[in-house]
């Protein structure tokens, strides 16, 4: 039974995963000092991952204010993505991120853009918004440079990020930006609101809860109303963005969202690929040993390898 499930409801953790269930720290989005640390430490304890097949650099992207990057470069990679990544917009940098967004230039053969965006609750809402949309920009004008094909950029990122990815490409089509090719929305934080019924229910599942989702949306927006570009669920019209890839976890309090936005997009005439994972947890894919998990990484990696593939407009 997953805590805070409604009544009767038996539901069932994939049996891979479960053991790790007791041993998943809650975190606290409320002391972001420490909460960043903790992070760190975990991450840093883990196994380094193996780079050598491709090119890493660091690098800053000029803006207002400049934007620190990680570019992973796969040996003969024609696409890139801009890759954002998790952590309630509180929590995660490019150290954090390093393990995933190099599996994921592994795995895709696609330069992988990692960004360094402003973090809140000292930075609120559009700062993250503004740091990644300007790594957008910076990538399609160095695109020869970096030895890209200008039409094969795509955006995305997991939880936090995925709502950023998404937000970008509302507001690359509604400021007639860089062309995006596709969206990769891995488990996406996209409703302010928090009205689904896995956003209300689920009250105590790993990682991510109910309680801990209403502290990172108040870090993340401070006094500032929600719009389209903070909650792309908002958003009341979905036409004309890129394809999307869009993933959930089954005990999620994101799940519901992810999948309504994905319904809209393609009410909307948007081309979208949705996995739902059944008995996984938000974020349970950094859990390597599982199988589900190496599935879930499988499959977001072809899912960018097959949108970057050919040139030209995506659709």
């Amino acid at each position: 039974m997953i805590p805070g499930a409604a009544a009767g409801r038996m539901a069932a953790m994939d049996p891979e995963l479960e053991p790790f269930v007791p041993l998943i720290p809650r975190p606290d989005y409320a002391d972001p000092v420490a909460e960043r640390a903790t992070t760190a430490r975990l991450v840093a304890s883990l196994p380094a991952p193996d780079t050598s097949a491709m090119r890493v650099t660091d690098r800053l992207v000029t803006a207002d204010p400049d934007v620190p990057v990680r570019i992973y470069r796969p040996e003969e990679a024609r696409g890139a993505i801009v890759w954002l990544h998790g952590g309630g917009g509180i929590v995660g940098d490019l150290d954090t991120e390093h393990p995933s967004a190099a599996r994921l230039a592994e795995a895709s053969g696609a330069l992988v853009v990692s960004v360094g965006f402003r973090l809140a609750p000292e930075h609120v809402f559009p700062a993250a918004l503004d740091d990644a949309y300007a790594v957008l920009r910076w990538l399609a004008d160095s695109a020869d440079e970096l030895g890209v094909d200008p039409g094969r950029i795509a955006v995305g990122g997991m939880s936090a990020g995925g709502g950023l990815a998404a937000a970008m490409t509302l507001r690359a089509r509604d400021e007639d930006g860089p062309l995006i090719r596709c969206q990769l929305l891995n488990q996406p934080m996209l409703d302010d609101r928090r009205h689904t019924w896995s956003a209300r229910a689920f009250t105590r599942t790993p990682r991510l809860d109910a309680e801990n989702l209403a502290v990172i949306w108040g870090a993340n927006l401070g006094a500032t109303p929600a719009t389209p570009y903070a909650a792309p669920a908002r958003a009341t019209d979905l036409s004309n963005l890129p394809p999307a890839y869009i993933a959930t976890a089954e005990f999620d309090p994101l799940r519901d969202e992810g999948i309504a936005y994905a319904v809209r997009l393609l009410q909307s005439g948007v081309s979208v690929e949705l996995h739902q994972w059944p008995g996984t947890f938000h974020g349970s894919q950094a859990i390597l040993s599982a199988q589900v998990s190496q599935r879930q990484n499988a499959e977001l990696a072809a899912a960018l390898r097959r949108a970057l593939e050919t040139s030209g407009p995506p659709g």
